[in-house]
């Protein structure tokens, strides 16, 4: 079985895709790191891939935003590439920077893949600056909370790094939770022992309440830190997967007496064993 070819797409800004690109190689595809001029001048290109990742980074300096004018890109010139693309069986992935390009270019919450004039919640949900007004990296503790996603097959809580200004997620109005509840869509909150208490009570690991700093680092509704599309193929989170490939990495990997991978890897190993 041939192994799945990975375009990381890197564009002016962009500092994760190397470590992106390496983490889908350690999990069995071929990866290639592709900037986005190349595939602008040839739009085509893409079909020659069955995993899309945009990485993380500051893409166009956030300059109108995180990821705004990279999301206009695919949201414009790449629309007819980047759609025929979702109408197969193939799988995006956004990773901060990437999450913020995605949901912004209408990749996560459309309804009519097939028809772009159909949407859904597309443009009523965004990424926006933490609540605590500034740029936060630390580790945080993730819960899966959708069974739907390709990419989070059999994983129940990890632990991973965030590093990052515009990550709270905003809605235009608070309804359109039970829309993505209802959907599958929220694929992963933020967690620690007290939500896990509260969980057992509410019976719904989103339905607990919003946690306080650090557990919840940037105030996202919901706790939200991750969301995926109705079909479970695309998948954006703010924290960053492949900055934990070795359990070495992790900061206490000392006193936890960890050893071998590190829990990001998963996620990689799950997009490249779709195709298997």
């Amino acid at each position: 079985m041939a192994k799945p070819r990975v375009c990381v797409l890197r564009a002016p800004g962009t500092n994760c895709d190397i470590e992106t690109a390496h983490a889908f190689e350690l999990a069995g595809a071929t990866a290639e790191r592709v900037h986005l001029f190349r595939l602008l001048e040839n739009p085509e290109h893409l079909a020659g891939y069955q995993i899309l990742c945009i990485p993380g980074g500051f893409s166009y300096g956030d300059d109108l935003g995180a990821g705004i004018i990279f999301s206009r890109q695919l949201r414009g010139q790449l629309n007819d590439a980047i759609r025929q693309f979702l109408s197969e069986d193939k799988l995006v992935l956004g990773i901060c920077n990437g999450f913020q390009t995605i949901l912004k270019a209408g990749l996560l919450m459309r309804r009519g893949i097939e028809n772009p004039a159909e949407s859904g919640l597309e443009d009523k949900v965004t990424l926006t600056w933490n609540s605590n007004g500034r740029y936060t990296d630390r580790w945080v503790r993730l819960k899966v909370t959708s069974s739907n996603s390709v990419f989070l097959r059999g994983i129940d809580e990890f632990d991973v790094p965030i590093a990052h200004a515009e990550g709270r997620i905003a809605l235009q109005n608070p309804e359109l939770l039970d829309a993505l509840r209802e959907q599958q869509q929220i694929a992963l909150c933020y967690w620690s022992e007290q939500a896990a208490e509260l969980a057992a009570v509410s019976g719904d690991a989103t339905r607990i309440g919003l946690l306080p700093e650090p557990e919840n680092p940037n105030g996202s509704l919901a706790n939200i830190a991750g969301l995926c599309d109705a079909t479970g193929r695309v998948l954006g989170l703010m924290p960053h997967p492949e900055r934990f490939l070795f359990a070495t990495q992790h900061p206490q990997w000392t006193r936890k007496g960890l050893r071998g991978e590190g829990d990001g890897i998963r996620i990689f190993r799950n997009a490249v064993t779709w195709f298997a």
